[in-house]
C-alpha cells in the first residue's frame, strides 16, 4: 500500500516522541522503516543496550506490513521455487510466533481442493529449475501430497501444529459440502494466521521503547516516532522532517539502516546513493460480509490453485471473509489499490471452488493493496521470485559521507526482502550485523521472548474466560472485557486499570471503544491522525464498521489529548474519509456541516 500521502492536518501540540529525537539528535543506530522489520530490529536492538531510533514517514505497519494475507505460515508454495532454507525457517519462527504471541498468532486449519491426481509432475522441475512458467499446468495431488510431507519434515522440531490429512472426495466433500464438486481430493494442514498484524507491530515496538528506560539518557536508548520522514543526507547528518508540523531537524548516526521495503530505493536515493535492489509486486485483498461464503469455509482457509496458476486464498476472518491475492508488478509512482480487475478476479476464484455461491460487490466491506519488498526479478515471473532476503552494506565515503558522532562516514544497511512470518529471524540478523558494525557482542536472544500482550496470556479457552470473569467490573462487561484482550492481550491489564482510574463513557456508535480507552490510546500509542484508530489500533474499518458517527465521536474524543482545535477535527474527519475512499473503496458519509 501506499503511505496514504494524503496532507492531513497540522498538529497544534507538538508531540513527545518527535521531541525526544530533537533534544537528542544523535544514535548510534537509526533505522528508517517502522513495518514489521524496521520494528522488530529496533526491539532486538534495544534488547541489546544499543542507542537507536526508528523513524517511518507514516503510521507504524502501514505500508506491506499492513497490507498483508495476515498468515503467518511457512511458505509451502516456496517449496517449489527450491527455497529449503527459507521454507526451514518460516516453519520453526511460525511455531515459534504461536509460543511468543499467543495473543495474536493463532493455529489456523487449511484445506487444498484438488482436481486431478498427476497433473503438473512434468510441469514442476521445468518452474523449479527456470522459475519461469508457460502455460499453467496443475498442481496435482502426487505434488501436493510430497510437498506437504517435506512441510511436515520440516515443521518436526518444536511444532505444535498437526501433520497434513488427505481426504478423498467423498468425505471432503462431507466435510465442506459447497466446494467444486468435480474435486478429487481434499489436502488439510496447519498454518497460522495474525489478526491483528498492526497491533502486534505496536507491541514489538513498545517492547524495544520499553528496553531502552533506565539507560541515563535522556529520552530513554530507543526512542521512535511515526508521520517522521527523510529528506535527505548531508555533511552533518540525515535532514528529517515531522510530517505533521512540517518541522525539519538533523540527526547523526553510525548506523543507518534502511527498512522502507519496496521503496528502499527511493529512500537511498533520498540519501544521495543510487541503488536498484527493488522490484515489489502489488497484492490487493478484499474483505466480505458474506454469511453463506463465511459457512462454506467452516472455520477453514481455502488455499489453493486458481486457474492461472497463482496461490489464492479464501479466508474467514471472524463475521468476515477474506478474499486474495494478486501478484503483479507494481508502478511505485501511483497509489498501490485494489482494482476493478482485481476484484473480478477475485469472484472468479470463489467461483472456482465454490460454483454455487455468487459474489456481489455490495458484500465487499473493505479492499486493501500493498507492494510486496522483493527483489529486481526482471524475466522472471512475480510469483516465482523469491521471497528470501539478503542485507545490502554500503559506506558513505568521500565529500558526501555523512558525519556522525565518532567523525568517521555512516554505514547504510538496506534491506533488501523479508516477509511477515520470518520477521523476528530477519531482525536477529540484520542486529548481529549491526552489533559487528559497532563492535558489540549480542547480550540477549529474542527467540523464547514473550512479545507485548503475550506474555502470561491464557493459554486455553477456559483461561481465557476466567482472566475475562476476573477483569470484569462497572461499564466492563463480558463483550467488553473479551474484546480489550482480543486488542491488547495480557496488556489489557494496564488498560483496563487506566479506564477504571476516571470517569469513562462508551461510544454511543461502537460497543467496542469508549472516550478513555481513546484518551489511553492518544497517550500511549502514537495516535497521529483519527484513520490510525479506525485502520491500525483497531479493526473497525477491516470490518466495515466505519460510520459518520463513528468518525466525529472518535475525533471529539481525541482532539482535546491531540490539542486538534474545530478546523483541525473537521479536516481529521475529512482526511479520514479520503483514506477509507481513496485507498480502500469505502465512502463514509460525513456529518460534519
Amino acid at each position: 500500500m501506499g503511505h496514504n500521502r494524503i496532507s492531513g492536518t497540522s498538529q497544534h501540540t507538538q508531540r513527545d516522541s518527535v521531541v525526544a529525537l530533537q533534544e537528542r539528535p544523535s544514535a548510534k543506530v537509526l533505522i528508517i522503516g517502522g513495518g514489521i522489520n524496521g520494528v522488530g530490529t529496533f526491539r532486538d536492538l534495544a534488547l541489546q543496550g544499543v542507542d537507536v531510533a526508528l523513524v517511518e514517514r507514516g503510521d507504524y505497519c502501514q505500508g506491506a506490513s499492513g497490507a498483508s494475507s495476515h498468515m503467518i505460515h511457512g511458505g509451502i508454495r516456496y517449496l517449489e521455487n527450491g527455497e529449503f532454507r527459507l521454507v526451514q525457517e518460516s516453519v520453526v519462527e511460525r511455531n515459534r510466533l504461536l509460543r511468543i504471541a499467543p495473543h495474536y498468532v493463532k493455529p489456523l486449519q487449511t484445506t487444498i481442493p484438488i482436481f486431478s491426481t498427476f497433473s503438473g509432475i512434468l510441469s514442476a522441475p521445468m518452474r523449479f529449475l527456470t522459475h519461469k512458467q508457460g502455460k499453467p499446468k496443475e498442481r496435482g495431488a502426487f505434488l501436493i501430497k510430497v510437498g506437504l510431507s517435506m512441510y511436515d519434515f520440516f515443521s518436526r522440531d518444536g511444532g505444535s501444529v498437526p501433520r497434513h490429512q488427505f481426504r478423498g472426495r467423498t468425505r471432503a466433500l462431507a466435510e465442506l459440502p459447497k466446494l467444486h464438486s468435480g474435486i478429487k481430493y481434499a489436502a488439510t494442514y496447519f498454518d497460522a494466521s495474525v489478526h491483528n498484524p498492526e497491533r502486534l507491530t505496536l507491541d514489538v515496538l513498545q517492547d524495544g521503547e520499553k528496553a531502552g528506560l533506565g539507560g541515563g539518557l535522556p529520552g530513554g536508548s530507543a526512542r521512535a516516532s511515526n508521520y517522521v520522514s527523510l529528506v535527505s543526507m548531508g555533511a552533518d547528518g540525515v535532514l528529517l522532517r515531522d510530517e505533521l508540523t512540517g518541522k525539519e531537524f538533523e540527526f547523526q548516526a553510525d548506523v543507518i539502516v534502511n527498512t522502507t521495503g519496496a521503496w528502499v530505493d527511493l529512500t537511498n536515493q533520498a540519501m544521495g546513493a543510487v541503488s536498484k535492489f527493488m522490484g515489489g509486486t502489488k497484492g490487493s485483498h478484499i474483505v466480505l460480509d458474506h454469511p453463506e461464503l463465511l459457512a462454506a469455509c467452516n472455520g477453514r482457509e481455502i488455499f489453493f490453485e486458481h486457474t492461472d496458476g497463482r496461490i489464492v486464498l479464501i479466508y474467514p476472518m471472524g463475521d468476515r471473509v477474506l478474499v486474495g491475492t494478486t501478484d503483479v508488478d507494481a508502478d511505485m509512482s501511483e497509489d498501490a489499490v485494489c482494482t476493478e480487475k482485481e476484484i473480478d478476479y477475485f469472484f472468479d476464484l470463489v467461483g472456482h471452488v465454490f460454483p454455487t455461491i455468487k459474489v456481489e460487490r455490495d458484500q465487499i466491506v473493505y479492499s486493501f493493496a500493498g507492494v510486496r519488498p522483493l527483489p529486481r526479478h526482471d524475466e522472471t515471473q512475480p510469483g516465482f521470485v523469491s521471497r528470501d532476503y539478503r542485507i545490502e552494506r554500503s559506506v558513505r565515503t568521500g565529500d558526501d559521507a555523512v558525519a556522525t558522532p565518532g567523525g568517521k562516514a555512516a554505514v547504510v544497511l538496506s534491506l533488501v526482502g523479508g516477509k511477515w512470518t520470518t520477521f523476528r529471524a530477519l531482525a536477529e540478523h540484520m542486529t548481529n550485523d549491526v552489533l559487528r558494525e559497532l563492535g558489540m557482542e549480542r547480550k540477549v536472544s529474542t527467540a523464547k521472548l514473550a512479545i507485548g500482550g503475550g506474555a502470561g496470556f491464557p493459554a486455553t479457552e477456559q483461561g481465557e474466560q476466567e482472566w475475562i470473569k476476573k477483569h470484569m467490573g462497572p461499564g466492563l462487561d463480558a463483550d467488553r472485557v473479551a474484546g480489550l484482550l482480543t486488542r491488547y492481550g495480557t496488556r489489557a491489564d494496564a488498560v483496563i486499570a487506566y479506564l477504571n482510574a476516571g470517569h469513562d463513557q462508551p461510544l454511543r456508535s461502537t460497543r467496542e471503544l469508549s472516550v478513555r480507552e481513546l484518551e489511553f490510546m492518544a497517550e500511549h500509542e502514537q495516535i497521529g491522525h483519527l484513520v490510525d484508530v479506525l485502520i491500525r489500533r483497531t479493526s473497525l474499518a477491516f470490518r466495515g464498521l466505519v460510520t459518520g458517527e463513528l468518525l466525529n465521536e472518535i475525533a471529539a474524543a481525541l482532539a482535546e489529548p491531540l490539542g486538534w482545535d474545530a478546523a483541525a477535527r473537521e479536516a481529521e474527519i475529512r482526511h479520514a474519509q479520503e483514506v477509507l475512499q481513496r485507498f480502500h473503496k469505502v465512502d463514509v458519509h460525513s456529518l460534519v456541516a
